[in-house]
């Protein structure tokens, strides 16, 4: 954790902006490949997915990949134990260890394979329970009404008042981190400093052509992990009514993780309840303003919001790319994948699948049987993907409602990612 596609019935950042060659017939897959990993095509990635699907569902890269583009396909790899999540075992190889953003992810639940997979998520598996992500909603409610109020007093100057104003900066980031940093229990003063520490580690999921592009996400995980350290330490003597609290009890009780284990799962909990919610806030904001009437609707019908948010997750997700390493070599879909390789699911594309999805490129939020790949599949689903989407569920009516005459000042900006991705900047006008 992967555009202006001139299929969409809107654009995803604006006005089309040059990608170098996506139509041209002469690209071959691994430059087509090569071009998403640029700052063009981490921007524009849906054009080069499309110029990847002419050369069919399944595309072999040579002895050390494949790039899996298929719905089918993918539902099958992700279900498939035979691909493995890349864990320690794997990055030992190569030197990935050596670095502390993945020292701590290969110690989670995401980066493991059976036994420790299972163990980890019994372990955690109770804190996203539905009742429990049910009640949650409450909170996720109470720090939106709190964030499009302070948004109310903010003024840029806009013709209209009320803006221009940053959205990601001032609302798509700051209600999931309030929301996570209640459950959690970290004090609000220190809450911002850690959410730029979250983003930083989510770098480390990107391909790595030099190891100096892991001094981020290393910076990142080292005030992450070194917090919340402190943070288990503090609850051990003088436990407190939060999850951190909890968990600590229960790992003391059972001993089911190791003390790094355990601050590991929380650095994950951390992460997964503040960057995926807040790029996915991103993204349905700015289809809301592309479509007002289905933004309007949102503001009063809850299963509207439901199938409005289901289908952002289809055609604009937070997350496009999952790696897997195959143990033996794999059949998958007559294409043969050698024990070793790295299957690329890109499930961003699986998302258009046009076998899978009628006229894929348009937003239709009417979509019968309507599942994207977004959160995965299979053992590996992720296990806070109801918790992420009652986030954004939960906060972009209430801001729909408080400010029904916001546009967009300016086109979004990305981040120079691809693997995780989400907007660095969303200028709004509020109209207030």
């Amino acid at each position: 954790m992967p555009a202006t596609d001139h299929q969409l019935t809107e654009p995803v950042t604006g006005p089309a902006e040059p990608v170098r060659g996506p139509a041209e017939p002469e690209m071959g897959p691994a430059e087509a490949l090569a071009e998403l990993f640029t700052p063009a095509g981490k921007h524009h990635p849906y054009p080069l997915y499309d110029a990847l699907w002419g050369l069919g569902p399944v595309i072999p890269l040579g002895p050390a990949g494949t790039l899996v583009l298929g719905y089918d396909e993918i539902c099958t790899a992700l279900r498939d134990p035979r691909f493995l999540v890349t864990d320690a075992a794997v990055h030992r190889t190569t030197g990935m260890n050596d670095h502390s953003s993945w020292q701590c992810f290969t110690k989670i639940m995401m980066f493991s394979n059976s036994p420790d997979h299972e163990r980890m998520r019994r372990f955690a598996g109770w804190a996203y329970a539905p009742r429990l992500v049910a009640e949650r909603r409450r909170l996720a409610v109470g720090a939106a009404e709190r964030w499009t109020a302070h948004l109310a007093t903010l003024d840029g100057g806009g013709p209209d008042g009320g803006g221009p104003v940053d959205l990601v900066e001032a609302f798509a980031t700051r209600v999931p981190i309030t929301v996570t940093g209640d459950l959690l229990g970290i004090p609000e003063a220190d809450r911002m400093e850690l959410r730029g520490a979250v983003t930083a580690t989510t770098t480390a999921f990107e391909p790595v052509f030099d190891r100096d592009e892991l001094l981020p996400a290393d910076a990142g995980m080292d005030v992450l992990v070194d917090y919340l350290a402190d943070l288990v330490r503090d609850r051990r003597r003088r436990p407190a009514d939060d999850l951190i609290s909890v968990m600590v009890r229960d790992r003391d009780a059972a001993g089911a993780l190791s003390e790094d284990e355990l601050v590991a799962s929380l650095v994950m909990f951390l992460i997964a309840g503040v960057q995926s919610p807040s790029d996915l806030i991103g993204n349905a904001v700015r289809l809301a303003l592309h479509h007002p009437a289905e933004g309007r609707r949102m503001t009063t019908d809850e299963e509207h919001t439901a199938a409005f948010i289901t289908e952002t997750l289809r055609i604009d997700p937070p997350n496009h790319v999952l790696t897997r390493s195959a143990a033996t070599d794999i059949d998958l879909h007559g294409h043969r994948v050698a024990a070793g390789s790295r299957a690329l699911l890109v499930l961003a594309a699986a998302n258009r699948d046009p076998r899978r999805f009628t006229d894929p490129a348009a937003f239709d939020t009417a979509r019968e049987d309507n599942r994207p790949l977004s959160f995965g599949l299979g053992p590996h689903y992720c296990l806070g993907a109801a918790f992420a989407r009652m986030q954004v569920e939960a906060a972009v009516p209430v801001l729909l409602r408080r400010f029904p005459r916001m546009t967009l000042a300016a086109p979004p900006t990305h981040r120079d990612q691809l693997v995780t991705r989400g907007f660095a900047r969303m200028e709004v006008v509020l109209g207030s």
